[in-house]
């Protein structure tokens, strides 16, 4: 555990207070087991490194051979880039690398790109990109898990830009699993638990909790082993592997010995023993992976207890490892084989096709009975992207199992003519479900070569059904699709849209780790234009700016206040690219929320992770007002107390952290969460606070979100009724704003229980959630939720979207980007031993910006449009075709799934000029002055690149 208390005499500290409350201290969050394994180095046994080129004594070898004190460094002579390319002499599946820069400063890697190969040759697009942080220590690339032989690192640039070579002293793979699947509204039984002795029910394996468990039964009888544990997973999914988290509590009994694991698609139908093992006698956590199989039931059944101690079976927590059902729509497709039986019975070979198990393709019998092999040939009627093929033999128990596929291969064709091998091998003999996953093609027809009948039988083959899989990791059309991930010098834990489209990040005074306090902050900006990340320490303000409030100015401006050094108010300028110092606030804080007013005052309220206690060690932390013309003001009028949780876990310092803000007429700000109860907060005097109603029959919902996606129209979304150790909840509600009145609506949940998860909102008004967990633990990525929704007003339900790969739980952001997609990065922040720091992002395309085969959709465009507009104004805007609607959304920041910047305005257009008529909103207090974004959407609901306007 770490302490570290802000120096109250930190540079440009005037005003500063010194804070002696725990709080202040930045006390490390307790550790948690780790429930889900980490990517781990691979063994690098006859492995071999080439690079373009090497200086004399630096061989590219030298990067893989377990000593850091060899190097390979490349030629001193030859110019940048430069590249390292390892080749692991077979192929496996690979989810990152890990990089450890030679000693000294020198050839440190900067900006770097990563690419695979299965031959050597011909080489992927980037699966990474990214700039190095320019220091020593070890550097972590993670990517969406991919099977493959060769892995190249690429120095694009040096990081210092000291020197023209780059060097590497170790470079290591890591090893790829599919992550864990999230939980939400799954669903355990076992054949045995305890609920009288203790509290040890199935479903405590499954609650993200570390500190409970399953237990067998132990009080009143203790039946024997073996032990099973059965999940329904409630819908299908491609998995691949399961983790098992032992008990926590100090004792061994029932940890499990021999195992094996069974899947089901229906609970009745068993492929039996995908993978069996003996886990280890450890109390850490263990995984293990198998082939991929569609299957919606997991079933673990105990062989024996690890150390023979007893009859008994127990976990703290089990995972499935695996991805999203990438089942291929069959709509129109068909089928035809070598031989079909129609006469004794209905066997065509559309049946397997058709989505009835009941019904089956099975070849000719009655007449004749041709031989092995047969061919079963699908017809998708349109070249695709294929990843694998599932099999299901016929379900039917009279037959005995006649036809079940043995021996097989498959082939695809783009003609139907030239065939290629994509896999071979042979099924086992059971009514199992099958799925054989193979690298991508791109194919229209399919073929499966049945070459054998599985149990020798007779010379027949049959098959209730088959399905296609999408490429590895894809999803159903209509979910969108995430970028390779981008590296940063730094987590990313607070973000900041800059007008020039630039996104401004920071994380604190380390890159790595929250505690700091001694006035400075390490910063990275990305430039989508060019894809580089440019790193900077801000000195000039004697300001940690861990855990703050963000505002955006009306000029654009932004202002950062409190957190580690937590009186200091810091100012970027866009335009300038200068730090300033403002004015220190009247009360320290830290995890506060600040929000611009219309008449561009800055309100803000709570805090009290940092500078002091509220209620223990200094007063409340009730509201305060910033101005240009005279800084801080206190208000004592708008008192924290009616908008506190009743967090049961932490106290009062967690209860008044991370308001959801939101600007409104009359320089009012609507309080709208976390906790149930909502406020209205006014500015002036000595200011006021006024209740608004509770949020429906939600919980206090801390580390949820709100968003404000059109006028007066509020989603919020998940959170806990704690701070940590706390359930999430799959929640959502609109408010709607109609003067002083809030009316709350319950709509439709998220698919997922989420905390700690962030909420933009889309030029068409629908709004994206990504990232969070089922369980609110802060700096764990247990029970991690990777697929993003998207939630739809008009229908008022949530969607499913595609995955991503890397979790972004506590301390990660994201926001929406002028081109129309969205930003996600970050997560951590917990120190150099710390696994779950990600030094990195995503970009998210939403399925606007698709065709139907994944393609870019064809983008309206604005041809003519004023750069600054006034509120109330009409302003005339040109596009180079007909439109529908226009949006503007204002520019975003975000931390801790705090944005209290963005919101989304409709405007009704008028066809005038050879164009349309847009008026701004008049009131300030909707149309906040600043900058925004400007959409224009066409009938399809494909927007526009923005626009930036400065309103106000």
């Amino acid at each position: 555990m770490v302490l570290h208390q802000a120096d109250s005499n930190s540079e440009n500290g005037a005003g500063s207070q010194s804070v002696t409350d725990e709080h202040a201290k930045h006390v490390m969050v307790k550790p948690v087991p780790v429930a889900v394994t980490a990517a781990a180095p691979l063994p690098r046994t006859g492995w071999t490194a080439a690079a373009d080129t090497a200086a004399s004594g630096f061989a590219a070898g030298n990067a893989l051979d377990n000593s850091t004190s060899t190097a390979w460094k490349s030629s001193t002579t030859v110019a940048m880039p430069h590249y390292i390319t390892i080749d692991t002499k077979n192929k496996m599946a690979i989810s990152g690398l890990t990089y450890l820069p030679l000693a000294g400063a020198n050839g440190r890697i900067g900006q770097y790109k990563v690419q695979v190969s299965d031959n050597g040759t011909t080489w992927s697009a980037n699966v990474a990109t990214g700039t190095f942080a320019d220091d020593a220590t070890v550097k972590t690339v993670t990517i969406a898990t991919v099977i493959t032989r060769y892995v190249r690192l690429t120095a694009v640039t040096e990081a210092g830009n000291r020197v023209k070579w780059a060097a590497a002293a170790e470079i290591n793979l890591l090893g790829g699993t599919d992550p864990a699947l999230p939980r939400t509204g799954w669903t355990v039984a076992a054949d045995s638990q305890e609920t009288v002795g203790e509290n040890a029910p199935a479903t405590n394996a499954i609650d993200g909790n570390t500190a409970t468990i399953w237990h067998t039964q132990w009080q009143d009888a203790e039946p024997g082993l073996p032990h099973t544990f059965t999940i329904d997973m409630h819908a299908a999914f491609q998995v691949s592997g399961f983790t098992y988290l032992p008990r926590q509590d100090g004792e061994a009994n029932g940890r499990i010995g021999q195992y094996k694991i069974d899947v089901s698609m229906d609970g009745a139908a068993w492929t039996p023993a995908v993978t069996s093992g003996t886990f280890s006698d450890i109390g850490t956590v263990q995984s293990m992976t198998f082939a991929s199989a569609m299957a919606r039931y997991v079933r673990i059944t105990a062989l024996t207890e690890a150390g023979n101690r007893g009859p008994w079976t127990s976990a703290a927590e089990i995972n499935v490892l695996g991805r999203s059902d990438s089942r291929l729509d069959r709509t129109g497709w068909t089928a035809t084989a070598d031989s079909q039986e129609t006469t004794g019975e209905d066997g065509k070979a559309a049946n397997a096709l058709d989505g009835n198990t009941a019904t089956i393709w099975h070849t000719e019998w009655n007449l004749n009975e041709p031989d092995y092999p047969h061919t079963y040939t699908i017809d998708t009627k349109a070249s695709r992207q294929i990843g694998g093929l599932v099999y299901l033999p016929r379900q039917d128990a009279e037959s005995g199992g006649n036809g079940r596929i043995g021996g097989y291969k498959i082939q695809s064709s783009t003609n139907n003519t030239a065939w290629t091998d994509v896999a071979t091998g042979a099924f086992n003999d059971d009514g199992g479900e099958k799925t054989v996953v193979f690298p991508t093609v791109t194919a229209r027809y399919v073929r499966l070569v049945a070459q054998a009948e599985a149990g020798n039988r007779g010379p027949w083959a049959s098959a209730a059904e088959f399905n296609l899989l999408g490429p590895s990791g894809a999803v159903a059309v209509n979910r969108g699709s995430w970028s390779a991930p981008v590296g940063f010098p730094l987590v990313p834990v607070a973000a900041a849209l800059l007008p020039n489209g630039k996104i401004l990040t920071w994380s604190a005074e380390y890159a790595d780790d929250f505690n700091g306090g001694t006035g400075s902050t390490l910063t990275a900006t990305y430039d989508p234009a060019t894809g580089v990340v440019t790193q900077r320490d801000v000195v000039e303000t004697g300001h940690d700016m861990f855990c703050p409030g963000i505002s955006v100015l009306p000029d654009g401006r932004i202002m950062i206040t409190g957190g580690n050094d937590a009186e200091v108010t810091s100012i970027y300028n866009p335009a300038t690219d200068a730090w300033t110092r403002g004015p220190d606030m009247k009360t320290p804080r830290g995890y506060q929320s600040s929000v611009t007013l219309g008449d561009g005052r800055v309100f803000t309220i709570g805090g009290s992770w940092s500078g002091g206690n509220g209620n223990v060690d200094v007063a409340h932390k009730s509201g305060e007002v910033w101005s240009a013309s005279t800084g801080w003001k206190s208000l004592p009028g708008a008192n924290v107390v009616p908008m506190l949780t009743a967090d049961t876990t932490n106290g009062d310092y967690r209860k008044d952290n991370h308001a959801w803000l939101f600007a409104w007429s009359g320089n009012k700000v609507l309080q709208a969460g976390p906790s149930k109860a909502m406020n209205w907060y006014t500015a002036d005097g000595n200011g006021t606070v006024a209740a608004a109603g509770t949020r429906g029959d939600d919980t206090d919902a801390m580390n949820g979100n709100a968003v404000m996606y059109d006028t007066g129209k509020i989603l919020t979304l998940g959170g806990a009724p704690n701070y940590d150790d706390s359930a999430a909840t799959a929640n959502a509600y609109v408010l709607t704003i109609s003067g002083s009145t809030v009316t709350t609506k319950k709509v439709g949940s998220m698919a997922n229980t989420r905390a700690f998860q962030n909420s933009v909102v889309l030029p068409d008004g629908k709004v994206l959630v990504t990232g969070g967990q089922n369980f609110a633990v802060p700096f764990s990525d247990n029970t991690t939720v990777y697929s993003a929704e998207l939630y739809d007003p008009a229908t008022e339900k949530f969607s499913t979207m595609a995955s991503a790969t890397v979790p972004r739980n506590y301390h990660s952001v994201s926001l929406l980007m002028p081109d129309g997609r969205v930003f996600s990065g970050g997560g951590g922040l917990c120190g150099g031993d710390c696994t779950t720091n990600h030094f990195d992002g995503q970009f998210f395309t939403p399925p606007y910006l698709l065709n139907e085969d994944g393609t870019a959709a064809t983008r309206p465009t604005i041809t003519t449009a004023p750069t600054t507009a006034a509120n109330g104004a009409t302003i005339n805007v040109k596009t180079g075709a007909a439109v529908t609607g226009f949006s503007i959304i204002r520019m975003g920041t975000a931390t801790h799934t705090v944005d209290t910047d963005q919101r989304r305005l409709s405007l009704t257009p008028t066809a005038a000029n050879g164009g349309y008529n847009l008026t701004v909103p008049a009131d300030k207090g909707i149309a906040v002055p600043g900058y925004w974004m400007l959409f224009a959407l066409d009938a399809k609901g494909v927007p526009s690149v923005a626009k930036i306007i400065k309103i106000g």
